[in-house]
């Protein structure tokens, strides 16, 4: 029974592993809450801007693209002085720029702020995932896999749960005041949280050029190329199926605000449910064998996620969607950290994370302008038909390289 073990495995934690993994997840939670703020007020925005819809859905573009240059400053700074210190100072970068873009006077600045944004939450996931995986014992590392990446979709459903509660009250820039709050993590990281062993081992048999990112390139291009691929994809899948689909909701379902967000809450909870249940199962199943189960399956849920005709049917098909998407979601943390080179892997698995983030970042935008083109009858942007099309693609370019790829499950770090 997958609830027994996964209390038997957190029985064998000690005191100082499992408030290392709750700092990690709180981090990626927090982080993602600050993404996702933006997602729902994409209206708003652009009417309190005069800009168009697509323009600040560039917002989340850019965000998405300054990822890998955060992933790359924060990383190294995590090989080489310890993957404790720079998490903190990571964390407390991306929650400064959040608060700052609350005060955004025009569309130039708020552009700007986001970009700064993006660099800070480039930065913290491989760190913490890093941090996380090296503090757990190789079983635990399947089921800790899949609870930390859904900090993710726990951010997200914070982020919906201050939209219903903050938005109708404040407006759109109180949110990202809220967006602040998670500098005050950096309390608790300092107090409860120890620097992993394997790095202090790791770094006393480095030497400084070991540590260099040209000498990670050369020595691991195969493998970074195929862990980019295989990240664009994922990232592809996870933005596809989530940054537009609020707007989709309101603007050609016709849902309101308290609908939208209860329907967030909801397919969120089946994202959480998914990456946990999914990331346990890849410690038995395998790493690659897991994603390929829940990519096809999606492709199966794509009619019940965008096509259903009443709302009850959607709400189901949405929760499905996102514990299929989360569910792969689920294996990546772990999967990344054992494919990479040991004496990288504060930098490496955040780096290709981020690139794929980078080469996937335009897919809000994408969908946006393609919904313009594939109009509805009544000359609506049918935002429906744009992202079942890309979707479809997505899945089956994850499902290909998934098999193509290779896995290093249980490996001992």
């Amino acid at each position: 029974m997958p609830a027994v073990e996964a209390i038997r495995i957190y029985r064998s934690l000690d005191r100082a592993q499992r408030k290392t993994f709750l700092a990690c997840f709180l981090g990626w939670t927090l982080d993602a809450l600050d993404f996702f703020l933006l997602t729902f007020v994409v209206r708003e925005v652009s009417a309190d801007f005069s800009v168009s819809i697509v323009k600040v859905t560039f917002a989340i573009t850019l965000t998405l693209m300054m990822r890998p240059l955060g992933a790359l400053i924060f990383g190294m700074l995590g090989d080489r002085f310890g993957r404790r210190v720079p998490l903190m100072i990571d964390i407390i970068f991306y929650s400064v720029m959040e608060l700052l873009t609350a005060f955004s006077p025009n569309y130039t600045v708020f552009l700007i702020f986001r970009a700064l944004y993006g660099i800070g939450m480039g930065g913290e996931w491989g760190l913490g995932a890093s941090l996380a995986m090296e503090s757990l014992p190789a079983r635990a590392r399947g089921l800790a896999s899949g609870i930390l990446q859904q900090g993710y979709s726990f951010g997200f459903l914070l982020a919906a749960v201050a939209y219903w509660l903050v938005f109708p009250h404040f407006g759109w820039r109180a949110l990202f005041v809220v967006g602040a709050l998670p500098a005050a993590l950096v309390i608790y990281i300092r107090a409860h949280v120890p620097e992993s062993a394997v790095w202090q081992r790791q770094r006393e048999r480095a030497t400084e050029k070991s540590l260099g990112v040209w000498r990670m390139v050369t020595a691991n291009w195969r493998l970074l190329i195929y862990a980019v691929l295989l990240m664009t994809a994922f990232n592809y899948m996870s933005h596809g199926t989530q940054d537009l689909y609020p707007t989709f909701l309101q603007k050609q379902r016709g849902l309101s605000v308290n609908q939208t967000a209860s329907i967030a809450i909801i397919y969120n909870l089946g994202a959480i449910c998914g990456g946990t249940l999914l990331g346990f199962y890849s410690q038995r199943w395998g790493r690659r064998r897991t994603i390929i189960i829940a990519a096809a399956l999606g492709i199966l849920l794509i009619p019940a996620w965008i096509f259903s005709p009443t709302l009850p049917l959607l709400i189901a098909g949405g929760f499905l969607m996102q514990f299929m998407v989360q569910g792969a979601w689920g294996v990546v943390p772990v999967h990344l950290n054992e494919l990479s080179p040991p004496a990288w892997r504060g930098t490496f698995p955040g780096v290709v994370y981020q690139l794929g983030n980078f080469f996937s970042a335009n897919a809000a935008m994408l969908q946006a302008r393609l919904a313009e083109h594939f109009v509805r009858p009544n000359g609506q942007p049918d935002y429906a038909l744009t992202m079942a099309c890309v979707l479809l693609v997505v899945f089956s370019a994850l499902i290909l390289l998934a098999a193509l790829g290779r896995e290093a499950r249980g490996i001992e770090f």
